[in-house]
């Protein structure tokens, strides 16, 4: 007992937990946890400030805020509008066509927005209402939507990708090229459960108004429709890095904003300035506390004993990625996405490199996993997010989310069985050791 009490890596996870339990923030308890452990070891304090510009001076972490400025401006510009109205002329009045149509259109808007919380905020004002109305239940409109939209971290461009391509020193370009299709994989799943449950429940669209309507639809949406292309296109065509497509995707956006839709103004402009450095803000301010988690982590040993801990459970290659699975899984209920990264991928590192795993397969298992730790409680921020713009609790979601929360699941034991999902167009593409 003495022994454990002595230990530094006892503590520091102690005091990582006990903070986080009483529902302390999570960069909070990282940062004071790893600072704690620091000081009264006497690690060499005088390296945190260092640590912690170090950790958020890359190059690569600058694609973040400019996708999170992307995102904004996509939705404040009308796009997500415009795209679901042609959505909706498209199903028409199959069955369940509106929730078929907000799972398609939440995985087209991860290829602009990149989070899961601005897709929530992006779709939700716009497909709750009109499901409610169409006679859906509405904590179930507000499942699909809030569960679907976290496809937006599979489907690049990811926040998620980019920070976990930074840790791992992967190609950023070959983690996006590698989430298209287990992306598409996940909404596959999602739709034939939403589709289960519209025809049991006998959900059905509204009735196609006319082909000219469903023309003007795609005219309407047309500029929203190129964004993915030109970003995407450009990034797999070698125009441009991540980084800089982010970049491009906020120029391209002010300018549809602007001069086309014309629904972007100076007022609409601060907004999306002032929603931007706030998310940025929270972002990093998790990277730079995790990042130093992680590096007194690595001194203290407690990175290499939870590493051993998990080597030394069994030597069989798929029960260890099981058991890493259902760890992603729990933990994905209780700390955030990029926390979540920076804890475990330092212990994960020894254990991809002993069984030889695909890191950039294994990128995309962790990914989805975080993705369905968005929806589940009870840090499910997706659900929060939905309960706060239906006006549901938490209660109220989680019902109608279990099943849907299931069917990403499955797929997630389709992706993680078929690594070639993942491999494939990254290897057609050449991306492998892009920068």
């Amino acid at each position: 007992m003495d022994k454990l009490l002595a230990d530094p890596a006892f503590w520091m996870l102690l005091l990582f937990l006990a903070p986080l339990l009483l529902r302390v923030p999570v960069a909070v308890s990282l940062g004071g946890a790893a600072l704690a452990v620091c000081v009264h070891w006497n690690l060499g304090y005088q390296m945190v400030s260092y640590n912690f510009f170090a950790g958020i001076a890359k190059f690569p972490l600058l694609a973040i805020p400019f996708f999170i400025l992307a995102g904004v401006i996509m939705e404040k510009a009308g796009i997500a509008e415009r795209i679901i109205d042609l959505i909706d002329e498209l199903v028409g009045s199959a069955t369940g066509g509106l929730a078929l149509a907000t799972v398609g259109v939440a995985t087209f808007w991860g290829a602009v927005s990149g989070s899961g919380p601005a897709t929530v905020a992006a779709l939700g004002l716009i497909l709750i209402p009109g499901m409610a109305a169409a006679g859906y239940d509405k904590p179930f409109a507000t499942a699909v939507v809030s569960v679907a939209s976290g496809l937006a971290i599979v489907i690049p461009p990811s926040i998620a990708f980019i920070v976990y391509g930074d840790i791992m020193q992967q190609s950023v370009g070959a983690l996006f090229a590698a989430g298209v299709l287990p992306g598409i994989v996940v909404a596959l799943f999602l739709m034939g459960a939403v589709y289960l449950i519209s025809r049991r429940r006998n959900y059905r669209g509204k009735p196609r108004t006319s082909t000219a309507a469903l023309w003007r639809a795609f005219v309407r949406s047309l500029w929203g429709l190129f964004t993915p292309v030109i970003i995407l296109g450009g990034i797999y065509g070698g125009i441009f890095t991540p980084t800089e497509a982010a970049s491009v995707a906020v120029f391209y956006g002010l300018f549809v904003g602007v001069f086309i839709y014309r629904t972007i103004t100076f007022r609409t402009l601060y907004e999306i300035l002032s929603a931007t450095v706030l998310s940025t803000a929270v972002v990093m301010l998790v990277v730079t506390c995790a990042g130093l988690f992680s590096w007194v982590g690595s001194a203290v040993g407690l990175i290499d004993k939870a590493a051993n801990l998990l080597l030394g459970v069994s030597s069989s290659p798929l029960v260890v990625l099981l058991m890493i699975n259902l760890i992603l899984l729990f933990a994905g209920m209780l700390l955030d996405a990029i926390s979540i990264f920076y804890v475990f991928l330092p212990i994960l590192m020894p254990i991809i490199a002993h069984f030889g795993w695909d890191p950039v397969w294994f990128g995309v298992v962790m990914t989805i996993n975080l993705a369905i730790g968005q929806v589940t409680p009870p840090v499910a921020v997706n659900l929060y997010v939905g309960a706060n713009i239906s006006g549901l609790t938490m209660e109220e979601l989680t019902p109608p989310a279990l099943p849907l929360i299931a069917a990403s699941v499955l797929a997630l034991a389709v992706v993680s069985l078929v690594p070639s999902l993942s491999t494939w167009l990254p290897s057609v593409l050449g991306l492998y050791g892009s920068p």
